[in-house]
């Protein structure tokens, strides 16, 4: 028994090389970090009064994350610290990019004062709640089947990078149609869009998603999503 567990050791201590820092810094993790860079931007961004701009940050987040797992399974010798490294590591800046970057850009933009707080603290509640869902999804199909997966469960929090900059390039159609009260229609828009996409982060649906991996020549997964559901 003594030897046994002698044995797991060692191979443990194998598999977790020491290294000068702790974390991966290959090109297998550069997008979720360029992401990450990306989402700050935008906080500071729209903290300047520069909303525009902010926006733009999150729709470069959302660029980055659609490739970014894509790219990591390129690497085949990967171990299983790094794949949950990468899983741990991508849910995490995604609660950054997608969750508090749009919600600060938002107050920014209206959102604010008690009932404000409330919906931007509800979708950043909500975008944490999913990201914490997909990781213990995506820990055990990972268990049974390599690649991408084949959907998702509940709207993808990452889904806001196109949805935010479709509402809020609206502000300049609503300004031209309803001026003198486009802007107050907008912030409206904001509250709407915080209330819906929040409802369904949580919502219990399957969702198809679109294999990225097929663009950088990756293997297909063998098993279907519906399994793992």
């Amino acid at each position: 028994m003594k030897r046994k567990e002698k044995k797991e050791k060692k191979e443990i201590k194998i598999q977790i090389k020491k290294k000068a820092f702790i974390g991966v810094y290959d090109y297998t993790v550069i997008l979720t970090y360029l992401s990450l860079v990306s989402a700050v931007a935008g906080i500071i961004l729209a903290l300047e009064g520069e909303p525009t701009l902010a926006v733009l940050c999150v729709a470069f987040s959302g660029f980055c994350d659609a490739f970014d797992g894509a790219v990591a399974r390129t690497k085949k010798n990967r171990t299983d610290d790094e794949r949950n490294f990468g899983i741990q590591l991508d849910s995490i800046c995604d609660v950054i990019s997608f969750g508090v970057t749009p919600a600060v850009i938002c107050y920014t933009l209206g959102v604010d004062g008690v009932i404000g707080f409330l919906f931007c603290a509800a979708y950043v509640l909500c975008a944490l709640i999913r990201l914490a869902f997909f990781n213990v999804l995506e820990i055990k199909r990972q268990q049974v089947e390599d690649g991408a997966g084949k959907g998702y469960r509940g709207l993808p929090v990452t889904s806001i990078c196109f949805i935010f900059p479709a509402v809020y390039f609206c502000r300049y159609l609503l300004n031209w149609i309803f001026a003198p009260h486009g802007n107050m229609i907008f912030v409206v828009l904001l509250h709407v869009m915080l209330a819906v996409v929040a409802f369904l982060f949580i919502l219990d649906f399957k969702m198809k998603k679109i294999n990225f991996d097929k663009l950088l020549g990756g293997k297909k997964s063998k098993k279907n999503f519906e399994k793992n559901s």
